[in-house]
């Protein structure tokens, strides 16, 4: 089965609906990256500061008490005997403490199997044996830092070394003191210093964050401006331009932006001037063709009653000419029935009507309803243009009846859609169906399937006609081929089209 051709269906266009924002749009990624720079920023900074802060604070802490701490001992150790008792031991560690009472000094003395401590907290056994091995057999001093809870404290072993009746730095004698010393301002300055790295990471981090706030604006008010531009471009607006600022890549950007809007806004307008003069000219010609169309089919009917009287060449010629302007004269009626479509100069003038009488009137004025199986049930009524009506179902069955196959048949059926109830109207063939390449092709102007048709006397306008006549309804049409073989055709027209009133 061919077709007639089409013309794509010009419905308005529908404005775009706006895609909400999400938690992920641009200005939410710039507020982001900016606080997380800074976060990142403020805390690395402070973790560095804090950490070379803590460094130095401890490391003079701990150079001063080692230093004071072997000054003492040096003084001390010069009025013990070589081979010190349990009593010199005490008295040398109850000395120590009390020349360093403000600063909270825990001293042991160990000597051989002789134990002494300053104070019950200090005690040998709490030391690390690491500690205790390295001062026992090395003769330099050992510090070491001591967690215990919330409270740390600095653990100094210095062993005590002679050389001949004198005490000296080099050898060990075998006496080895002990500094327990609790660093209560030294964590307390830490503390002060992780309390001042807190306090300075919030404000930076809502410095940034305002900072982040104040950019994205500056760089989304020219984004949200091309995206504005660009939907009124999409709905039609070619006018449309951008105000450039500045020389930054955004600038270039709305300058690229004018450039193609200036473009495309010529290059539409100047379609639109060929597309208004072809549809001008196509109606011109089809009016100034009627006048001497009409003449000439006078003539030919003429002609056609003195064929029977007329043999050879000249009955084939009168016969030619009389189907020629005939032909021609359908072609100049749907060039101007296009025309008006094109010049959206068609109305509808609506009728409420019984669907299966008017199909079956249609079928009756052409002499079809022998040729035609129907199934036609009585009571659809719909609100439609009875002329443009007939047009849809005479080109739909007409065309059926010389492409297609017997039988050919015209249904009527009730769509109970929920949202929008309407009518389905069916034509179909048991012909060869329809080649599946002119299928996307069919309701196009002047189209015709297949080199065969090329001198057909269809004028490939038919279907063209049908599709925007079901348009204008606020209807539907799609065709397709049958599993079992030939075509179908199927109309979907609205119970009352919408936004269309009988303008009577």
């Amino acid at each position: 089965m061919t077709s007639q051709g089409h013309i794509p269906k010009t419905a308005p266009r529908k404005r775009r609906r706006r895609r909400p924002r999400s938690l992920g749009g641009l200005r939410a990624r710039l507020l982001f990256s900016f606080v997380l720079v800074a976060a990142l920023s403020a805390l690395g900074t402070g973790a560095l500061t804090f950490q070379q802060a803590r460094t130095g604070v401890l490391q003079q802490s701990q150079d001063t008490v080692v230093n004071q701490f072997r000054q003492s001992v040096d003084a001390a150790v010069l009025e013990l005997p070589s081979a010190p008792g349990q009593e010199e031991l005490d008295s040398l560690v109850a000395r120590l403490a009390r020349e360093h009472r403000t600063q909270q000094w825990n001293v042991l003395a160990t000597y051989g199997d002789l134990r002494a401590a300053s104070s019950d907290q200090a005690s040998v056994d709490g030391l690390t044996s690491e500690l205790r091995a390295s001062v026992e057999t090395r003769p330099v001093a050992v510090f070491q830092r001591v967690r215990t809870g919330n409270h740390s404290s600095l653990v100094v072993g210095l062993p005590v070394t002679y050389s001949g009746d004198g005490y000296t730095a080099r050898t060990l004698s075998g006496l080895t003191l002990y500094l327990i010393v609790p660093q209560k301002s030294e964590q307390a300055y830490v503390d002060a210093l992780v309390t001042a790295v807190e306090r300075a990471t919030l404000p930076a981090l809502g410095l940034a964050a305002l900072l982040a706030l104040l950019l994205a604006r500056g760089v989304l008010r020219p984004v949200r401006a091309l995206s504005k531009a660009t939907r009124r471009m999409a709905d039609g607006h070619f006018d449309v331009r951008l105000r450039v600022e500045g020389t930054d890549e955004l600038a270039d950007l709305a300058q690229a932006f004018n450039d193609t809007a200036a473009a495309l806004e010529e290059s539409i307008t100047e379609l639109r001037r060929m597309e208004a003069g072809a549809r001008r000219f196509a109606a011109d010609i089809s009016h100034e063709l009627r006048t001497p169309l009409a003449a000439m089919t006078a003539v030919t009917d003429v002609l056609a009653e003195e064929t029977p009287g007329l043999v050879g060449d000249t009955a084939d010629a009168v016969h030619l000419i009389t189907e020629e302007t005939l032909r021609l004269a359908r072609l100049v009626d749907d060039l101007m029935e296009i025309s008006r479509f094109d010049a959206h100069a068609a109305e509808l003038n609506l009728d409420d009507l019984d669907l299966a009488e008017s199909l079956r009137r249609t079928l009756a004025i052409r002499g079809w309803p022998d040729d035609v199986r129907t199934d036609l049930p009585d009571g659809i009524r719909a609100r439609v243009d009875p002329r443009r009506l007939d047009v849809v179902v005479a080109n739909l069955v007409g065309n059926a009846l010389r492409h297609g196959g017997q039988p050919v048949t015209l249904t009527l059926a009730l769509r109970r859609a929920p949202d929008e109830p309407g009518v389905l109207i069916e034509v179909s063939d048991h012909g060869p169906g329809i080649p599946e390449s002119a299928l996307p092709h069919l309701f196009e102007r002047f189209y015709k399937a297949g080199p065969a048709r090329s001198r057909s006397e269809s004028s490939g306008l038919g279907l063209a006609i049908t599709a925007e006549n079901v348009h204008l309804h606020g209807g539907h049409i799609h065709a397709a081929n049958r599993q079992g073989g030939g075509a179908v055709f199927t109309v979907e027209l609205p119970l009352r089209p919408h936004g269309k009133e009988d303008p009577t």
